[in-house]
């Protein structure tokens, strides 16, 4: 396989014109938790468990990564609601490969994040208990996707969520099912929703919540050529998110086509340095906020893949991070990841 179909969120990857490039690894023996990844095929790009391995087993010290749901291997039958258990058990599936030791050090799918609809409301409970006995341990929160625009350039319509769901009543008595289970919630919203996901925190203080891709700062369609202006939102809502002790930031995705950096379309991959550049002021800004202890880095594999191979996005974060002290990178590249997660780092 050279290339995989594009969506509006990322694009292909190429196998030849990813091996373009390769370079050094830096500070290889740094600890690394991946804190997301996913798993899947056709029609989508296919990244199954022995790409993966090939990726954790490129040059840096990938202790553990965190699996997150992704709409793959669902069951093909039984109740809609529990359909979504399959992936959970499919996960754990590449998890005990992991951890047979056969393929590397790597414990992958060391946590799980899973999805239920919590628009179920309380309906939901014995959904979310079926995925945590199919997580046989390893289940550690719960993903919907909510982010919402309007424009098809930035998400198409058959990928389209309801706007508002973050405050649906609905939604909300679901999302309450969550921290009595031990479960946190990871967040996928675009910049200019950061409010709604501001309003849930408040209202549910006692629950985990976890930033995906940095909120989603929307480069493309109709946020082309606004990069300033949107910065600028992005970083107020961030600043104020900050502001609710229960809501961590994975750092990443930047990779994606929906953050308009255009590095997919490029002659040949970019570097390092290159990627490193343009990231920075999101990777500081997201640091400035919500500081070393819930801050964490991601690959966002295999979506940030049509940008980068995954050395060299690992390469860029830790000269990214060169300013930073040992403890502040330790905690940046594992340990928040470790305590979040609930990953032992001893046995990672």
């Amino acid at each position: 396989m050279t290339a995989s179909s594009s969506t509006n969120t990322y694009s292909a990857y190429r196998t030849d014109w990813l091996a373009l490039h390769s370079e050094p690894i830096l500070l290889p023996e740094l600890p690394i938790i991946d804190t997301h990844h996913h798993l899947w095929d056709a029609p989508r790009p296919r990244y199954l468990a022995d790409d993966l391995i090939a990726d954790v087993n490129s040059g840096h010290r990938i202790r553990a990564t965190v699996y997150v749901d992704c709409r793959w291997m669902y069951r093909a039958a039984g109740p809609e609601a529990y359909r979504p258990v399959g992936e959970v058990e499919f996960a754990n599936g590449v998890a005990a490969i992991g951890a047979s030791g056969v393929y590397g050090p790597t414990r992958l799918c060391a946590a799980i994040v899973g999805h239920a609809d919590l628009r179920l409301g309380q309906a939901v409970r014995p959904v979310l208990e079926a995925l945590i006995r199919a997580g046989n341990g390893r289940l550690r929160g719960i993903r919907q996707v909510t982010a919402s625009d309007p424009d098809p350039l930035v998400l198409a319509p058959a990928s389209a969520k309801p706007p508002g769901m973050l405050a649906d009543p609905a939604f909300r008595a679901g999302f309450a099912c969550l921290a009595p289970l031990g479960l946190s919630f990871d967040a996928f919203v675009y910049h200019h929703q950061l409010g709604e996901l501001i309003e849930l925190a408040q209202a549910f203080p006692d629950t985990a919540i976890i930033l995906n891709h940095q909120g989603g700062p929307i480069g493309i369609g109709s946020y082309a050529g606004r990069r300033d202006a949107v910065f600028a939102e992005w970083r107020q809502g961030l600043r104020r998110l900050s502001e609710c002790s229960n809501v961590s930031i994975k750092i990443g995705g930047m990779g994606m086509r929906m953050f308009g950096f255009g590095f997919d379309a490029g002659e040949r991959p970019p570097s390092s340095e290159q990627l490193a550049a343009a990231w920075r002021p999101y990777f500081e800004t997201s640091i400035a906020a919500f500081g070393f202890g819930r801050s964490m880095l991601e690959s966002n594999f295999p979506p940030d893949k049509g940008s980068c191979g995954y050395a060299v996005l690992w390469n860029a974060f830790k000269r990214l991070a060169e300013p930073f002290s040992g403890e502040e990178r330790m905690s940046l590249f594992h340990d928040t990841a470790a305590r979040t997660y609930r990953i032992d780092s001893a046995e990672a």
